[in-house]
């Protein structure tokens, strides 16, 4: 992998030239880019490593201390240091696989291989149970990863995982003072149910 391929767009080239340009369009360009490098490396390691390159280089660029003059291409070159800081964050965050069922997905799938479960909620709400019972660390001692952990829970309940830590991005975005809406349903549930069972046995005697 060429480490240095972000630093040869045509972005870089403008941002080093005096005079005018369309550095709008280049800047696209460069963000492009950098997402499709995200995306499309199975090398993490080596994205990472190309990402902090280009980091360095923007941070470090001496037009960001210049006149007004180019003040344009520095507010450009402050926002694609911001996109890459962002798409490195993006990198370093766990990744959650969303949930498609397994009788859906266009992949030949044995019967075998088919969960007796199937889980009928809402998608948003599994991802919340799961983080749940990451956080909680009640499987294997709280030593397996989410990224192992996910997928495993995804496949008793009868759904094939691939990318969705949006749904645990969602959750996060809640404005309420508790975020946990479906774990906080299940409690309120099974609060009531003990409830009425307690009920029922005292009608009983």
């Amino acid at each position: 992998m060429n480490y240095f391929l972000l630093a040869e767009t045509e972005f870089f080239r403008l941002i080093n030239e005096a005079g005018a340009c369309n550095i709008e369009t280049a800047y696209t360009a460069f963000a492009t880019q950098v997402i499709e490098l995200c995306n499309g490396n199975a090398d993490i390691n080596r994205t990472i490593i190309a990402l902090a390159y280009i980091e360095i280089e923007l941070q470090h660029h001496p037009v960001r201390n210049l006149s007004e003059e180019r003040t344009e291409i520095a507010t450009y070159i402050s926002k694609a240091l911001s996109f890459v800081r962002r798409m490195q964050k993006f990198l370093a965050a766990p990744q959650v696989p969303p949930l498609i069922p397994i009788h859906t997905s266009s992949t030949n799938t044995t019967e075998s291989s088919a969960s007796p479960l199937q889980w009928t909620g809402n998608a948003i709400d599994l991802v919340e149970l799961i983080y749940g019972i990451n956080e909680m660390g009640c499987i294997n001692n709280g030593e397996m990863p989410l990224k192992q952990l996910a997928p495993l829970l995804y496949k008793i309940f009868g759904v094939e995982a691939k990318d969705c830590y949006r749904f645990y991005i969602d959750i996060k975005r809640r404005k309420n003072e508790s975020r946990t809406y479906f774990l906080d349903r299940m409690q309120e549930k099974l609060n009531k149910k003990m409830l009425r069972d307690e009920e029922l046995e005292r009608m009983r005697k």
